[in-house]
């Protein structure tokens, strides 16, 4: 029974849990907050959705543009090189982010019908991004169980996983994962020096996928 909603980017993580998991998938919400990266991940959220045939909406918050402080809202110059570790990422945190698109979608799915929740948060992530955490997933899930009438509750089982092992669990399912975006900076193809552009390549190697991604290099 289809009775999910998932949040998808458009990002490798994402794109690899709507295909892992198509046939619980009602409806897929991307958030447009106004990220440098977003006018190149959100057409690839709605281009995967299209192939599966699956509903998909993308929900803008442009608040978080005017209000929220996060090199990740700043543009491409200002998104740091090199390793993806708490010091050298720390600036991309867009505070709360998860938290707010997760109520957004409880209530959305309460709206629907439909009694799960699917974010596609990971281990790499747990030391930069808090409401990236198994104890952050838990308590909101938690307070979307008691706050409507159907008990809806977050499902996020990449939460312990590296980025390398969920590659792996798209090259089981035969992913391309040049049809996905990871790059913070925005540009018209991967720079290559960021964190994100760095945890890709990593990822990808790991898995034993080819690359297949233009970088800037």
């Amino acid at each position: 029974m289809k009775d999910s909603l998932i949040v998808v980017s458009g990002g490798m993580d994402s794109v690899t849990m709507l295909y892992e998991f198509r046939e619980e998938i009602a409806l897929a919400v991307t958030f447009d907050y106004g990220a440098n990266h977003g006018p190149k991940e959100i057409p690839l959220a709605r281009m995967h959705c299209e192939r599966l045939g699956i509903e998909h909406i993308v929900i803008g918050m442009d608040f978080m543009t005017k209000y929220f402080e996060s090199s990740l809202l700043s543009g491409g110059e200002a998104i740091p090189e090199g390793n993806y570790d708490e010091e050298n990422m720390k600036s991309t945190v867009v505070p709360f982010r998860n938290g707010i698109m997760l109520a957004i979608a409880c209530g959305l799915a309460e709206s629907r019908g439909l009694k799960r929740l699917m974010i596609a948060n990971h281990a790499g992530d747990h030391a930069i991004y808090p409401d990236c955490r198994e104890g952050f997933v838990k308590a909101m899930s938690l307070a979307t169980q008691e706050g409507t009438y159907d008990h809806i509750c977050i499902y996020a089982p990449y939460t312990n996983l590296t980025k390398g092992e969920i590659a792996r669990h798209g090259k089981a399912l035969g992913l391309d994962y040049s049809e996905t975006w990871s790059c913070y900076k925005g540009g018209e193809v991967h720079c290559g020096k960021c964190g994100t552009c760095v945890e890709r390549r990593e990822a990808l190697a790991e898995a034993g996928i080819e690359d297949k991604t233009v970088y800037s290099l």
